[in-house]
């Protein structure tokens, strides 16, 4: 039960990073916005349930996939 409401955190901030990305970049497809969130190292964090970065907002975890794309970690 509890990991399937830790499961479901993590699917909402996902949805959530898609659609950041996709708003931020007009031109960006939604596979392209979707490939880049689950090839990250913030989506691999936000699913290591250990770091409980699912319990922060979608806005706060969108901060460090743009700050990974930034640092040139994962392709725009």
């Amino acid at each position: 039960m509890v990991l399937e409401k830790l499961n479901y955190l993590v699917e909402c901030i996902t949805q959530d990073l898609i659609k950041y990305l996709m708003e931020d970049n007009k031109n960006m497809t939604m596979e392209e916005a979707m490939d880049i969130v689950y090839n990250s190292k913030t989506f691999e964090k936000l699913n290591d349930f250990e770091t409980h970065l699912y319990y922060e907002s979608s806005a706060y975890v969108y901060e460090y996939l743009k700050e990974e794309m930034e640092n040139n970690k994962i392709k725009k």
